[in-house]
C-alpha cells in the first residue's frame, strides 16, 4: 500500500519535473484557455476545502497566464448536485469539478445518483489528502473518545452526529466509528460542511467528523474540542490528539478524505494534460503548500492523469467493499 509520505514524494517529483518551465509556456501550448475556467466546488463558501480551492485558483490563473479561473460553489446533496452539473457540461476544459472521495462513497451508497465517477469524468490530478477530526463542543464533558463512547452506550439512540451530507467524509467517518464502537447514534446530514460546527455549538448534535481543514480553525479558537483524528498517524500540529486507529486498535478506521480535479468525460487529452501540468506548476508555490498543510491537508499530486484514474478505480473498489461491510446506505 502506498503511504501518505510516498504520495507526498510523488507530488514533489511531479512538480520537480516541471521546474524551469516559464509561465508563458502554458499559454503558448494551445489556444486554451481563451476564457475563464470554472472550478465547481461542492462545498459551501467559507469552509476549509472552499478556501483552499480559492487560493489554488488564484495561483492557477497566474500559471495559465490568460483566461482566468473562477470558483463557483454548487452545494447540495453532499456534493451530488455539483457532480451531476459538471458531468453534463461541454467537455472542453472550461468546467472542472473539485472531485472528492465523498463522490465515490455517495455513488457506492446511492447507486441511483445521476452520475458515474468512472464513466462521466476525465481525471486531471489528485491535489490533497485530509483526515477528519472527531470534535465535540468545547464545554462538553467528554474529554476522550472513550468518554463519549461510554456515555453513548448508556443512552442508545439519544446521541447524534452531524455531517455535510449523505456519503460525505464526515458521514463515512462517523458511521465507521459508530459501527466499530457498537453504539446506537443517529446521523444528521446537513446541506454543507460549514453547518457541522454550528450544529455542535448549538448543541443540536453531540459529535461530528468534519475534515481537518474545516475543524482546525474552530479547534484553535477554542470553540470545539478535538478527541481524535482519522489519519493513520497523529497530525503534526496536534501531537496530543490520538488517532481512531490507536483508540480502537484497528487500521479500518484510518480514513482520509482526498480531493482532485475532474473534467467532463470526453475532454480532449491535450487539454487534460495542459491542466495537469498547470496544476503541478501551481503547487510548486511554497506558500500554497504551506496554506494547505496548515489547514491539515497534505498536498499529494498525481504522477499523471492515468495514475489518477487508476487511483479512482482502486478507491471505488475499496469504498464499495466498505459500504457493503458496514451496511451503509441512504437510510443510515
Amino acid at each position: 500500500m502506498t503511504t501518505r509520505r510516498q504520495f507526498h514524494l510523488h507530488s514533489l517529483a511531479t512538480a520537480g519535473a516541471l521546474l524551469g518551465l516559464p509561465l508563458t509556456g502554458f499559454a503558448q501550448a494551445s489556444d486554451f484557455p481563451s476564457r475563464p475556467i470554472r472550478v465547481i466546488v461542492p462545498f459551501a463558501a467559507g469552509g476549509g476545502p472552499d478556501l483552499l480551492a480559492r487560493k489554488m485558483a488564484v495561483k492557477l490563473a497566474e500559471v495559465l497566464g490568460k483566461g482566468g479561473v473562477v470558483v463557483e460553489n454548487v452545494v447540495g446533496a453532499g456534493g451530488i448536485l455539483a457532480a451531476q452539473n459538471v458531468a453534463r457540461m461541454p467537455p472542453d476544459g472550461y468546467s472542472i469539478l473539485m472531485g472528492a472521495s465523498s463522490h465515490i462513497t455517495q455513488k457506492a451508497m446511492q447507486p441511483g445518483v445521476k452520475f458515474d465517477p468512472l464513466k462521466d469524468f476525465s481525471f486531471v490530478t489528485r491535489t490533497a489528502f485530509s483526515p477528519s477530526m472527531l470534535v465535540v463542543h468545547a464545554d462538553s464533558p467528554f474529554k476522550t473518545v472513550e468518554d463519549l463512547v461510554a456515555e453513548a452506550r448508556k443512552n442508545p439512540g439519544k446521541f447524534n452526529y452531524a455531517s455535510g451530507g449523505i456519503g460525505s467524509a464526515a458521514h463515512l467517518a462517523g458511521a465507521a466509528m459508530v459501527l466499530q464502537a457498537q453504539i446506537d447514534a443517529v446521523h444528521v446530514p446537513y446541506k454543507g460542511s460549514v453547518e457541522i460546527v454550528p450544529s455542535i455549538l448549538s448543541n443540536t448534535t453531540h459529535f461530528a467528523f468534519p475534515i481537518a481543514s474545516t475543524a482546525i480553525p474552530h479547534v484553535q479558537a477554542g470553540k470545539v474540542r478535538a478527541l481524535a483524528v482519522t489519519s493513520a498517524q497523529r497530525m503534526a500540529g496536534f501531537p496530543n490528539v490520538p488517532t481512531l486507529v490507536e483508540v480502537f486498535k484497528t487500521p479500518d478506521l484510518a480514513l482520509d478524505a482526498w480531493f482532485g480535479l475532474w473534467a467532463p468525460a470526453g475532454t480532449p487529452p491535450q487539454v487534460v494534460d495542459l491542466l495537469f501540468k498547470a496544476v503541478a506548476k501551481t503547487y510548486e508555490d511554497p506558500a500554497l503548500r504551506a496554506d494547505a498543510e496548515a489547514a491539515g491537508s497534505i498536498v499529494a499530486l498525481s504522477r499523471s492523469p492515468e495514475e489518477f484514474r487508476s487511483f479512482i478505480e482502486s478507491e471505488t473498489l475499496k469504498f464499495n467493499q466498505l459500504v457493503k461491510a458496514a451496511r451503509l446506505g441512504v437510510s443510515n
